[in-house]
């Protein structure tokens, strides 16, 4: 993208084709690609064809933390999936097990707990299936 810092989460699929196990990977936010430039540079970015909409990030701070929070996943598990953004639930962080210091916000799904992390901008997440004992309450 033009020397443009980016960040593309990305998931990984297995699919079979022809009787062979093809791994992929593809985008967990379809359609979205995240930058950071500078508005000298948005001219040019417009300008690449590659970008058909900018969104402006107000609160960048909180969306860079929940950017954050969706890459450390990704990390531990790349088949994570996009879901929808969760706002009932309450603030916790994850104490133990693999998603250990990942925070995001509960739900309550039939036979489990799921932990969804947000980012609010674009209305969508990423769910975490999570043993309520690996949880604590953020106040």
């Amino acid at each position: 993208m033009h020397d443009f810092p980016h960040y593309l989460p990305l998931r990984s699929e297995t699919k079979v084709y022809q009787r062979r196990k093809v791994h992929v990977l593809k985008p967990v936010f379809p359609g979205y690609v995240f930058t950071a430039y500078d508005q000298e540079r948005r001219v040019d970015l417009l300008k690449s064809n590659h970008v058909v909409r900018v969104i402006e990030v107000q609160a960048q701070s909180t969306f860079l933390d929940e950017l954050g929070q969706v890459r450390r996943a990704l990390e531990v598990d790349e088949t994570l999936g996009a879901c929808e953004a969760f706002t009932e639930g309450r603030q916790v962080r994850i104490t133990s097990g693999s998603f250990q210091g990942i925070e995001g916000r509960v739900q309550k799904v039939k036979g489990g707990t799921r932990v969804i992390l947000n980012v609010d901008m674009i209305g969508q997440g990423v769910a975490l299936d999570v043993a309520m004992h690996e949880l604590e309450p953020i106040d």
